[in-house]
């Protein structure tokens, strides 16, 4: 049996936040465009759900109508017996607020806003293989198949050709792996946990714990390795998560799980949380940073996202850069379109690698080397007791781990960000 094939001027592969962003984009461009989804909506993924001002200038960009968010009026920052509390930058780039919004929410947002734009959005429709050139090996398409409500495949296939491919498919990236685009060995890897609490206590800042205190079986307080967040939402509930890298001596040996159960008991007294179990239990996922596959445009196939490893290894944020991704990825493709030539269509997309490493490589090659130096206790330790008190230093600090320097001059603060940025080497 022939399977029925469709065609398209571009295929997006993953409705996350990139995926979503890259096909709204696109069709706003005049482009014919196809977003394929997994799941369907609402669907929930694994994530802390805050936003910086930096992935609210984005959505702002993107058109997104955000009223009834849970906007955040900056960081509260704990640890070694230090609490300090620091406002967002307000800078002629960025806004001077945040957003905390469920991935449930956000995500469904974004794939309803592609479809307004013109995107032609198929859920429950799981992508099994890139279709390629015979003679070139360039991907022109996908292969996929339908899902029934519990996931599962209905017999039906479907096909979809483009002169482009979108990989925006996640951590594990199905298509950039079956081109051979492993992950690369030498980038940071993190891992987080999260849950959601209810909790009486209404908030307007992010909480960001430098230290895990525990309590062991005997009822004795013990610090663990990794750091921790709330996360307040509009709803009178809390995103509460762990994390940790792989440049931790404990990484891949903790039960991150019971720590967070220990760890929620500890702060109990501050928050009153109690586990909201309608909306799932303490899940966990990889978080991919610094760029950790490449290249990220060849022989048809872009990759935004975490398909890229598009994760800040400052603060494990990835839902700004796929957006930034999306954004000048789309405006390279339908520059790419309108060329005669094959030839000349690759000689544009060939700038997509160029421009997102250009805009973020040596940002992300600066916190690959702060995820190694806090992988070390004896650093996180001094660093917490002797930085946090020095107000000043934090607030420099908090531009620099959110990303969110002015983009040309600004303050001293600004400059040198900037600067250190431009001298390290590409990641």
């Amino acid at each position: 049996m022939t399977q029925p094939v469709d065609q398209a001027d571009v295929v997006v592969v993953g409705a996350g936040p990139g995926g979503s962003a890259t096909a709204a984009y696109l069709a706003q461009h005049g482009l014919d465009v196809v977003l394929l989804e997994k799941a369907t909506f609402p669907r929930d993924k694994i994530c802390g759900d805050g936003l910086t001002p930096r992935a609210v200038k984005e959505l702002v960009s993107l058109g997104v109508d955000t009223t009834g968010w849970q906007r955040t009026q900056g960081l509260r920052i704990k640890g070694g017996g230090h609490t300090l509390t620091l406002d967002w930058p307000t800078t002629r780039t960025f806004p001077g607020y945040g957003m905390v919004r469920t991935r449930g929410q956000f995500d469904e947002a974004l794939a309803r806003h592609a479809q307004q734009r013109g995107a032609k959005l198929l859920e429950a429709t799981s992508v099994t293989e890139p279709m390629r050139d015979e003679r070139t090996g360039r991907v022109v398409g996908v292969s996929a198949k339908r899902l029934d409500a519990k996931g599962r495949a209905t017999g039906e296939t479907y096909a979809v050709r483009a002169p482009v491919v979108v990989a925006s498919d996640g951590v594990s990236s199905r298509l950039a792996t079956a081109v051979g685009r492993e992950k690369r060995e030498d980038r940071v890897m993190g891992v987080a946990v999260r849950a959601y609490y209810k909790t009486p206590r209404q908030d307007d800042y992010l909480e960001s714990h430098l230290e895990l205190w525990t309590r062991d079986d005997a009822g004795n307080r013990q610090l663990m390795p990794g750091y921790g967040w709330l996360f307040p939402l509009e709803d009178g509930r809390t995103n509460v998560g762990l994390g940790i890298l792989d440049t931790s001596s404990a990484f891949g040996k903790t039960d991150y799980k019971d720590v967070m159960r220990r760890w929620v008991e500890d702060i109990d007294a501050d928050w009153h949380l109690t586990h909201d179990e309608s909306a799932g239990p303490i899940r966990g996922a990889a978080l991919p940073m610094g760029f950790n596959r490449s290249p990220l445009y060849a022989d048809g196939l872009l990759l935004v996202g975490d398909a890229g490893g598009m994760v800040n290894p400052f603060n494990g944020e990835g839902i700004d850069y796929a957006l930034e991704a999306a954004r000048v990825g789309s405006e390279i493709i339908a520059q790419a379109l309108t060329r005669g030539s094959d030839a000349d269509r690759e000689r544009v997309l060939a700038a997509y690698p160029e421009l997102m490493k250009s805009a973020l490589g040596g940002y992300f090659t600066l916190g690959r080397w702060f995820a190694h130096a806090i992988g070390h206790p004896e650093v996180m330790r001094l660093a917490t007791k002797y930085g946090l008190p020095r107000t000043t230093l934090m607030k420099f600090l908090l531009k620099v781990m959110a990303n969110l320097p002015e983009e040309r001059g600004g303050a001293a603060s600004d400059r040198i960000i900037n600067a250190m940025a431009r001298m390290a080497p590409d990641a």
